[in-house]
């Protein structure tokens, strides 16, 4: 449920951009439950696809090239982010990014306000210098972990005090992804655009960004396994831009195309209504070939009643009961990606049916974005207590 208890501070958010990314929408609805509940949020970024959601949600967004890890563009980034917090009196510096933190950070530490980043990836650290980087990320006063797995990650990497570091998983907007609520014309809209013709076959959708370690290219292999023993009564739809990877587009095409699956798996490009693309699939796939630190598109499939395959390593674990709101898979293993898509093909519609309303109820008890939101909101109030009452929440 919603915290009712009054919030009058103010709230800065630094994030690199404002696309359609897991970080990018969290930033958007934490700042809306920030003004909900009474206070002010001012967003600071370069800015994004998401702009004309935040701005109409009543905050305040300055356009800062918080992106630039240029060390001249970050010293100026430090005096424009000092004086925007002693300009609009913020309270609170929320760092959601490694690129902003250094720049965040000392800009909240010279004006004395409390500060709290996100931690929200399993960052590579192949050297010292990028650890020290990745460290950047646990320079304020709290950080919140998107997970369970993330928690110990940054527990066992950074050596922090076990209070400073609390986990809070994604949460997910069950009024946005609701399947009670499509809209049979969106659908018909996406399918035009996607070129699809409706017909009988099992949909699976894979919705994340063109890059190796998503797992596409697994997947093409898989349904390449699947045709191999005779079944083809499946699409696999792959909604995400590569976000300038075009060699990794190339190559995917040519798989498709060398495995003869043009008319079993599509790359259907960006795609902006996500409640729309899970409404007109049976299954979600989250194949990830890296550990994710939460993996909202193993969630908000269950949200829609959309049982996921999901790689079975990182927070994804934390997310989906085997057998019972979906299915965990070997990582990386093709056979078991292929025998897993066979189980789901083959599932009886009223046993789909039951995982996908387990799924929904899994994620109302435990990924609501209310439960996300009021539990950060907790964090925010928690940093003013240590702020010695000089300010009020």
């Amino acid at each position: 449920m919603p915290d009712s208890k009054p919030f009058t501070a103010c709230v800065m958010q630094i994030v690199p951009e404002l696309d359609t990314g897991g970080v990018e929408q969290t930033t958007v609805d934490v700042a809306e439950a920030v003004i909900r509940a009474g206070g002010r949020s001012i967003v600071v970024s370069k800015g994004g696809r998401l702009e004309g959601r935040l701005l109409k949600g009543g905050s305040t967004l300055v356009k800062l090239p918080v992106h630039s890890k240029n060390p001249f563009v970050q010293w100026k980034n430090v005096k424009a982010l000092k004086a925007l917090i002693r300009n609009e009196q913020v309270d609170i510096v929320h760092v959601r990014s490694r690129a902003p933190a250094m720049a965040a950070f000392a800009a909240a530490k010279a004006c004395g306000v409390r500060s709290v980043s996100t931690y929200a990836g399993i960052y590579n650290a192949r050297s010292t210098l990028k650890r020290w980087y990745n460290s950047q990320m646990t320079r304020g006063d709290m950080v919140i972990a998107n997970s369970d797995f993330t928690r110990d990650h940054i527990l066992k990497t950074y050596h922090l005090p076990p209070e400073r570091v609390i986990a809070i998983p994604r949460g997910i907007d069950l009024k946005r992804f609701d399947p009670e609520a499509f809209d049979v014309s969106r659908i018909m809209t996406l399918e035009e655009k996607w070129g699809i013709t409706p017909d009988d076959r099992i949909r699976f959708l894979l919705g994340a960004r063109l890059t190796r370690w998503k797992g596409q290219a697994l997947i093409i292999l898989a349904a390449a396994k699947l045709r191999a023993q005779g079944i083809d009564n499946f699409l696999v739809l792959m909604a995400g831009d590569d976000q300038g990877r075009s060699d990794y587009t190339q190559s995917l095409l040519k798989a498709i195309d060398e495995n003869a699956l043009n008319d079993h798996v599509k790359l259907v490009g960006h795609c902006a209504d996500m409640p729309s693309a899970y409404a007109m699939s049976h299954y979600a796939l989250a194949p990830s070939i890296e550990p994710e630190a939460f993996g909202r598109t193993a969630v908000e499939p269950q949200a829609m009643l959309r049982p996921p395959l999901a790689a079975a390593h990182g927070a994804t674990v934390e997310t989906v009961i085997p057998g019972e709101t979906g299915w965990l898979v070997t990582t990386g293993d093709v056979d078991a990606w292929a025998d897993t898509m066979k189980t789901a093909i083959q599932l009886p519609e009223d046993r789909r049916f039951a995982m996908g309303e387990a799924g929904r109820a899994h994620v109302k008890d435990h990924f609501s974005l209310d439960v996300m939101c009021a539990r950060t909101l907790d964090v925010y109030r928690a940093l003013l207590i240590l702020a010695s009452g000089r300010f009020k929440a």
